[in-house]
């Protein structure tokens, strides 16, 4: 048992939940939300993760991987491209966590669970994220900010209940990698995944490749910029991600940043 006083605090309002439904996603706060769960809950916590085309079919595998390491109970519930968001206005990610966490919801109301809860922690109330709003309108619980943990506390507590996702880097949806107004395409998506997936691939942990149409815009972690100032490289990376679809790759020399589509906005 971690000694830690905020871990106590958040398995003690688990426990007072009774019986909960997870949002599943597979990243830092989640899985670190699961495993305090299963210790506060066992066998009445259930995780659900979502299947879209704007989820990547890796995270999804690692999120079945995790879940199943663990024993718990698991759905996977399929959520298309709603006609809402189809041109990704600007609040897309408010309407689409009502609709999504309305399903969650209908699920944990059918199988008997008293709550829906997910992943936000205490950090994120300090970016643009809409999709906050649809979950208190849903009375949807988010424990990892009810008890005021913050994400590097998270990740420190996860390393020490030994997950494997304790320095996972933050990864969003790839909704964020269209830029606002733009018609959201799958076979946009299936070439988003791939390329962030090679990159990975390459070792670049923290890399974003925002969709402009036929061009790649590239963020990498500011530390791992100079390692593309390599011709050789460059002309892979380029040649790789035509082959994926795009037409022209481009480098972002600000590198990786979260929202960096939200410099748009904020600049309109």
């Amino acid at each position: 048992m971690i000694k830690n006083e905020k871990y106590i605090k958040l398995i003690n309002h688990l426990k007072s939940m009774g019986k909960v439904v997870l949002a599943f996603s597979g990243g830092v706060d989640s899985t670190f939300l699961l495993k305090a769960g299963q210790e506060a809950l066992g066998d009445n916590l259930k995780a659900v993760t979502i299947q879209s085309p704007y989820i990547p079919r890796w995270e999804i595998a690692e999120a079945k991987e995790l879940v199943a390491e663990l024993g718990i109970a698991f759905e996977i519930l399929e959520a298309p491209i709603i006609d809402e968001i189809r041109h990704n206005p600007e609040d897309r990610c408010y309407l689409c966590k009502k609709a999504v966490f309305s399903k969650i919801k209908a699920i944990a109301e059918r199988d008997g669970y008293a709550y829906v809860i997910d992943g936000t922690n205490f950090d994120d109330i300090g970016d643009y994220r809409p999709g906050l709003k649809a979950l208190a309108e849903l009375d949807i619980k988010s424990p990892l900010l009810e008890c005021q943990l913050t994400k590097q506390e998270i990740r420190s507590l996860s390393k020490e209940l030994g997950l494997s996702t304790w320095d996972k880097p933050p990864y969003a949806c790839l909704l964020t990698r269209i830029p606002y107004g733009n018609e959201l395409k799958e076979e946009d998506f299936i070439k988003i995944e791939k390329a962030e997936k090679y990159m990975m691939d390459r070792g670049f942990r923290a890399v974003r490749v925002r969709c402009h149409g036929n061009l790649a815009r590239i963020e990498v972690d500011k530390k791992d910029r100079s390692r593309l100032f390599n011709e050789e490289l460059l002309e892979e990376i380029s040649a790789k991600l035509k082959e994926f679809g795009f037409t022209y790759v481009a480098l972002d020399l600000e590198g990786y940043r979260v929202g960096s589509f939200n410099e748009t906005r904020e600049n309109q």
